[in-house]
């Protein structure tokens, strides 16, 4: 069963990995459910050598704006999923721990953010794949079973373009989540209506929408 406290000790692992730090590669290298006590009190060792940061990591609520997503996705339980905006785990760490069995790919625009979800797959979450790109730019063989733009569309410059993409990677579901009201936070460039996202869905060809509110944020789900 994963759990906060496991991909805190995944990602460092793939931090020794990535890094290839010898004198704790054969913990690294280790299955996560095959850690003992000792191996745990190295790797806290690590966390303070190296000034990790892992407070990600600490177990807390999870947001209503997360449980509402969580709680459709175990209708609907996907086998592949796209998050895109992944950022500091907000949605994909809780999905991650619950949602063991399903591939995931995670994209984001910021480097950091990639290196610590690399991380993680590497130190043993291996149903996570991390790619460092932007949306309205990313060009992917696979499809999935559902894109989850949560948080982000609101950043994205051209989103008209992020939403057409988000539209052709998915074999069914989008699901958004997007600030309802006008707020302070400067990287947020667009208010997204319901009806501004209705128009943007319709343009292509996606006319199934159901939408919900949750705590000041829209939620969406769209179906091909």
């Amino acid at each position: 069963m994963l759990d906060f406290k496991l991909l805190k000790y995944a990602y460092i692992k793939g931090f020794i990995i990535s890094n290839k730090i010898n004198d704790y590669i054969d913990i690294a290298n280790k299955r996560l459910d095959s850690l003992t006590d000792t191996d745990i009190e190295v790797l806290d060792k690590v966390v303070k050598e190296y000034n990790l940061k892992t407070y990600y990591f600490k177990e807390k609520e999870v947001l209503p704006r997360v449980k509402i997503v969580l709680s459709f996705l175990r209708a609907i339980n996907p086998e592949c999923l796209l998050d895109v905006g992944s950022g500091r785990g907000v949605f994909l760490f809780p999905f991650l721990c619950e949602f063991t069995d399903c591939k995931v790919t995670s994209i984001d625009i910021l480097e950091r953010r990639v290196e610590l979800l690399n991380n993680i797959s590497l130190g043993g979450v291996v149903n996570l794949n991390v790619v460092y790109n932007d949306l309205t730019k990313f060009d992917s063989s696979e499809s999935y079973d559902c894109v989850t733009l949560l948080e982000v569309l609101e950043h994205i410059p051209d989103v008209k373009t992020a939403i057409k993409n988000a539209v052709d990677l998915s074999k069914q579901y989008i699901v958004v989540t997007v600030p309802s009201k006008k707020d302070d936070n400067p990287e947020h460039i667009h208010l997204l209506t319901k009806d501004v996202l209705t128009k943007y869905f319709n343009d292509f060809g996606v006319t199934n929408l159901k939408f919900g509110g949750v705590n000041g944020h829209l939620f969406l789900i769209a179906r091909k």
